[in-house]
């Protein structure tokens, strides 16, 4: 660190004047883009500079003439430098919602000391093929252009780049004799294409309208544009095998099989996996690197993940290795500087069948240093641990921390900081980066940003006091009911390791007991009394036009999640009074939680980034006919809800805490179960669980399919009706033993 600082202090001794000289390289240009969007009125006072001769990621910050300088050795590090200095002198944090954009002072503060970092690890990676179903599939360019901005300021230089590739792979199965029909039918409903690109599902939701593939493929070429314009290298796909059905009457012969059920879909949605020593799989592979490096570039590195979550035709360790060669190889004929990027989520998934043997013979079957593995699911399990670190190809230490982009408040900050601090120290010359891979953004920024900032530390960060800064950045200042607040919540919902299928009661599927499913598991660790002095303490803090719309986020986010507990409470009470046939007190707490759910659905009414009406809206802008309207619509609404088949596997699997979903949906389906309840006791019967299961199947699809509209706009003030809750709810959860 002390070296760095003094390396830099002496290139920085260079004259303003000089530099001012210098031609302007795309490296400043693209920086002083970046700052004009993010900051605009602070732009002017932003001058950048280039470190040469530096191959570790660097950035120098100094203040001069009343502006602010910025040295790094690329773009990128520029950026973080700029983000450096707006979490630590103007107290602002950049959202990754757009809407949400940053708040700064209207004075540019002067920053009062130098300061250099350099980072751990030069690569690091963000998102996951979920995130463009779960978050993203009705984004436009404004929604791009401020998340690429975002990535840039938080260091992000592998992004995953998957948006618009059907367009790419309709004109190759064009080329290998599949008519219109036979390809768009192939692809699912926009919403389902991640598991689509990963072979789980084929068909669901399709054909996908041809104006899609053209518009998304627009797109892309921005989005690529931009990400490699700001430093980053785009993670562009490559063929793993997966073909369209259609494919075998075209090709008898060729050795394609079906991958098997997924998630519980019928048999017409299985996908179909080409043999990679089939003859025709690298022509195919050929076609569509060349058709995509014509379109969109290369960065030589191609995400390719063969079996996620399915069954290769043979588990013997020489098949597993000569499928990773032959799929490497095929890469190379067309760009001969090919890397390989694979997920090691299959390692995880299914580590039964993926043996220590089996494990090693794929991954040392493709060259030393060719193959990059993303540890994907570190918060749970560190892959690297148990395979001799990946038997020495790269790797990745990533979190994931959000499944489904579900609502819950969760992630062991403190256990991640160890964890990643053991990696850096323990895990090998060939752990080359850290990463996120959350599978949508969820309510949890602070855990990403936790993550990719641990990237630029010397070493172990006190997570204690990176929490009160992070405070003082979402207030805007500090504060120190807003510091105790975040204190508590780090003791809390940040101290509960995030889990799969999580959600607070409210969204899981009626049940006397448990949670009926198992995408809606409740179970916290923390008192919610604890939780709801935080709620209190966050909204102490005076409010104004200044206050940070990520500060309203956060009142928003905390009294969810504490109304959301209690609610389990209720029906517990609810339960209680049914097993003691008392009607009149299963009345009560019937009427308690249906009032719950309506008061929570008008604090997350409150907020942009808590409406149903928005991601709706998104939805139908894509349409370029009122039939394309409705089917975005109708798949916008059943990726949160039903997700597949109905009253299958993944019911809830996305399930959300959001207004209008909460009042005509979760609210409804609780509504369903009380009357049920209560007129079974009438009647003197048993509850039916199993009955009332299929009375909810009809009515999730009904709501799938129906036509109701949502508010796009929040409704109300948000402080004013959180305060107006906590002083309904308090007493009674502070009455709770």
């Amino acid at each position: 660190m002390k070296r760095l600082l003094l390396y830099l202090l002496l290139v920085s001794t260079i004259s303003v004047a000089s530099v001012a000289q210098t031609p302007v390289s795309s490296n400043i240009s693209a920086a002083n883009a970046l700052a004009k969007r993010v900051v605009p009125n602070y732009a002017p006072h932003i001058h950048f500079q280039e470190i040469p001769n530096c191959s570790t990621d660097s950035f120098f910050i100094y203040w001069q003439d009343n502006s602010l300088y910025i040295k790094g050795n690329n773009v990128n590090a520029m950026a973080v430098g700029l983000n450096y200095y707006l979490k630590n002198s103007c107290w602002a944090n950049v959202s990754w919602y757009r809407n949400e954009g940053v708040k700064v002072p209207e004075k540019m503060p002067v920053l009062q000391q130098s300061i250099g970092l350099k980072a751990r690890c030069n690569e690091r990676f963000f998102l996951n093929y979920c995130t463009f179903g779960y978050t993203m599939p009705w984004w436009d360019w404004n929604d791009w252009q401020w998340f690429i901005d975002w990535m840039a300021l938080n260091g992000i230089n592998m992004p995953l780049a998957i948006t618009g590739q059907e367009a790419i792979w309709y004109n190759v199965w064009k080329k290998f004799g599949l008519n219109d029909e036979q390809i768009r039918s192939f692809f699912t409903g926009p919403a389902y294409l991640p598991w689509h690109r990963m072979a789980n599902i084929d068909r669901w939701e399709g054909p996908l309208p041809m104006h899609w593939m053209n518009t998304q493929l627009a797109l892309q070429k921005k989005i690529v544009a931009r990400e490699k314009e700001l430093g980053m290298k785009p993670i562009l796909p490559a063929f793993a095998g997966h073909v369209p059905q259609a494919l075998t009457k075209l090709f008898p012969k060729a050795k394609i099989h079906s991958l098997g059920e997924w998630g519980d879909f019928s048999e017409q949605y299985q996908s179909y996996f080409l043999d990679p020593f089939d003859s025709l799989f690298k022509p195919i592979q050929k076609a569509y690197l060349a058709e995509q490096t014509r379109l969109l570039g290369t960065s030589h590195i191609y995400g390719a993940d063969p079996f996620n979550e399915v069954t290769p035709p043979s588990w013997e360790p020489q098949y597993l290795a000569s499928v990773a060669n032959t799929i490497y190889k095929s890469m190379l004929q067309t760009d001969s500087k090919a890397e390989w990027l694979q997920m090691s989520w299959i390692f995880y998934y299914n580590r039964k069948q993926w043996t220590d043997e089996r494990i090693k013979a794929f991954l040392t079957a493709v060259p030393q240093g060719k193959m990059t593995l993303l540890d994907y699911y570190c918060d749970n399990t560190e892959i690297w641990k148990f395979t001799d670190a990946f038997y020495g190809q790269p790797y990745i230490w990533c979190y994931l921390g959000n499944f489904g982009g579900n609502t819950m408040m969760q992630g062991n900050l403190k256990e991640v900081e160890e964890r990643m601090e053991n990696t850096f120290q323990k895990g090998g010359e060939n752990m080359k980066g850290v990463g996120a891979t959350l599978e949508g953004f969820g309510v949890n920024p602070i855990m990403y940003e936790y993550v990719l900032n641990k990237a630029w530390s010397n070493g172990p960060v006190n997570v204690q006091n990176w929490v009160n800064n992070w405070a003082k950045t979402r207030y805007g200042q500090p504060n120190a009911d807003v510091e105790k607040a975040w204190n508590i919540l780090l003791q809390t919902a940040y101290a509960e390791r995030a889990g799969l299928g999580r959600a607070t009661l409210t969204n899981a599927r009626p049940a006397l007991t448990g949670h009926n499913t198992w995408t809606t598991n409740p179970v916290i660790n923390y008192s919610n009394k604890d939780l709801l002095q935080a709620w209190n303490l966050l909204l102490q803090a005076p409010v104004n036009n200044q206050t940070p719309a990520v500060y309203l986020y956060d009142v928003v986010n905390t009294g969810r999640q504490v109304l959301g507990n209690y609610f389990a409470v209720l029906r517990d009470k609810f339960t209680a009074a049914y097993e003691q046939h008392n009607a009149v007190a299963v009345h009560e707490y019937g009427q308690q939680m249906l009032q719950l759910l309506s008061d929570l659905d008008t604090l997350l009414a409150t907020n942009q980034n808590f409406l149903l009406g928005s991601w709706i809206a998104d939805a139908e802008k894509m349409a370029a006919s009122p039939n394309e309207k409705q089917y975005y619509a109708e798949d916008a609404k059943r990726i949160l809800t039903v997700w597949g088949q109905p009253g299958k596997h993944l019911t809830d699997y996305a399930n959300r805490a959001w207004a209008g979903l909460m009042q005509t949906y979760y609210r409804q389906r609780w509504k369903l179960f009380v009357e049920n309840i209560e007129k079974s006791m009438q009647q003197n019967q048993a509850f039916n669980q199993e009955a009332f299961n299929q009375t909810l199947t009809r009515f999730e699809e009904n709501w799938v399919k129906s036509n109701q509209k949502f508010n796009d706009k929040p409704m109300g003030n948000t402080i004013e009706i959180s305060k107006q809750l906590y002083a309904k709810y308090a007493p009674m959860i502070l009455s709770e033993k």
